[in-house]
């Protein structure tokens, strides 16, 4: 990339503005979906309204990231911005649920193309010694739109109407396309390299009946041992066995499976792969606490989050800035230590009894654990690879990331349910038929559902204490995910991010 060609600045906006809203869209749907099922109707199909944005960015990252390495950045960073701002025109217009789940999809497309390839540029554009500073603010905003996201698509819903928080990506995706258009040149001097249908229709494939698997398994017609689902984990392990066998011997592989031989890069992606896990049980399960416990509507627990994540944005900053005076092992063991410790508060110090004030607290713990991952991973990582290989590198980190998170609403789901279900059989003049139909406890915190059980005021709130008791079970185990990345971490390494400033996007990680 001819650095003196861009102008940083324009740049530098065009993608903090594409990050943004692409990170904004995974949470702004969530406070605005009882709306969109009042509209829409299709209340048996609303989960896929975020499955179907979930499962096309991961199926379309890693693909996303090897073609910009091989054909360039520019085109398909725009490319994906002008698939995220269709697909949101088209949310915005939809009739019905399924529609409005197909639009999503399109937008999950463009989505899967935009954070890879974000991260990338940066590493391009900027100097050595720039780098960290840079990343630590992009990781950064991609804490606050997940903070942002909630409040700003309750706030639409509540004063507009919930089809405005898909039309608000248009502007800004306009001024982020023209930014990227207008600042960012980029060198057309690439090798020569052919694309690799047969794995990207294996990896497609694979990693879509995972995916269908992890969301099905568990829903009405679809228990976790039925034959559809066994097949779907079945066909989904022999597709990716072949996609690694056709790796070795293509000429352009989807992914380089020998960037997995280089012990930083492989501790980086499983780093990753389980932060996602714990991201995704404390986004999921802390608001479901305060809801049950403090007696909450969704509503006012919609800002539950933000203390957690503006631990998140302040220690992805200070990731960043510190790449280049410490190794990344460093760093990561401090980040997965502190993650452990916000783990274990949230598991073993609190109770149904636990203040407000003190859960906020344990919060920030979290949020400053996990924040270090957003920014030194991507750094770690894109340090470790040749530059023909930044692009994919990049996205396995949001590939590895994602699937994380929905293992982990799989697993930490299952957990939940089983313990809770123990819980409420446990309670005296336990009715089992009750406890089937609320099956993980979430359906008590909706008044109209409480109102239609007719369950009396003594019942329910011992019913909740049961819902507190399976959440806090959750955290105790996800305690596992911070242990398991501290070793990840000590596997690292000594190299670290070099100071001096060299030959642009050619140097690698320095040994100290």
């Amino acid at each position: 990339m001819d650095a003196k060609r861009s102008s940083v600045r324009l740049v530098v906006a065009g993608l903090l503005l594409g990050l943004f809203m692409s990170a904004l869209d995974q949470t702004i749907v969530s406070t605005a979906m009882t709306k969109i099922i009042e509209r829409l109707g299709g209340l048996d199909k609303f989960t896929w309204v975020y499955s179907a944005y979930m499962i096309a960015m991961v199926v379309s990252t890693p693909i996303f990231g090897k073609l910009s390495d091989m054909f360039g950045r520019k085109r398909f960073f725009l490319l994906g911005i002008a698939l995220f701002m269709g697909g949101s025109i088209l949310c915005g217009t939809a009739q019905n649920m399924v529609q409005l789940i197909v639009y999503r999809a399109i937008q999950g497309i463009g989505g899967g193309a935009l954070m890879p390839i974000v991260f990338t540029i940066i590493f391009d554009l900027f100097p050595q010694e720039k780098r960290g500073k840079m990343m630590g603010l992009f990781g950064a905003v991609f804490g606050l739109s997940s903070v942002f996201g909630p409040i700003l698509g309750a706030t639409i819903t509540d004063n507009i109407s919930w089809r405005w928080i898909f039309y608000i990506n248009v502007p800004i995706g306009i001024l982020s396309f023209l930014f990227i258009l207008k600042g960012y040149h980029e060198s057309a001097n690439r090798r020569k390299m052919s694309i690799d249908w047969l794995g990207a229709v294996l990896l497609t494939a694979s990693i879509l009946l995972l995916m269908f698997a992890l969301e099905l398994g568990g829903t009405d017609g679809w228990a976790w041992n039925s034959w559809k689902i066994v097949s779907f984990f079945v066909l989904s392990g022999v597709l990716l066995v072949c996609f690694l066998f056709a790796e070795r011997f293509a000429k352009d592989p989807i992914i380089a499976l020998g960037l997995f031989r280089k012990r930083l890069f492989t501790s980086s992606m499983m780093i990753s792969f389980l932060y996602g896990g714990v991201m995704i049980a404390s986004a999921t399960y802390i608001p479901l606490f305060i809801q049950g416990v403090f007696h909450k509507t969704a509503t006012q627990t919609s800002t539950v989050l933000t203390p957690m994540m503006l631990g998140v944005v302040l220690s992805s900053q200070l990731g960043g800035r510190v790449a280049t005076k410490f190794p990344f092992r460093n760093s990561m063991v401090l980040s997965a230590l502190t993650l452990l410790a916000g783990c274990a508060l949230l598991g073993f110090a609190m109770d149904l009894h636990t203040s407000r004030l003190t859960i906020t607290l344990y919060m920030i713990v979290v949020g400053l654990g996990m924040g270090v991952s957003f920014s030194l991973l991507n750094i770690s990582t894109l340090s470790s690879v040749p530059p023909q290989y930044k692009g994919s590198a990049s996205s396995l980190i949001t590939f590895f990331r994602t699937i994380g998170s929905a293992l982990g609403v799989t697993v930490f789901g299952a957990i939940q349910k089983h313990e809770f279900q123990a819980g409420i059989h446990a309670l005296p003049g336990a009715d089992p038929s009750l406890a089937e139909k609320i099956k993980g406890g979430q359906a008590l915190l909706d008044p109209a559902v409480q109102a239609k059980m007719g369950i009396p005021a003594e019942a329910l709130n011992a019913m909740l204490a049961k819902l507190g008791d399976s959440i806090i079970f959750i955290f105790q185990w996800s305690a596992l995910l911070p242990l398991l990345a501290l070793v990840f971490a000590i596997l690292m390494g000594r190299a670290r991010l070099q100071a001096q400033q060299g030959q642009q996007g050619q140097q690698g990680p320095q040994r100290s």
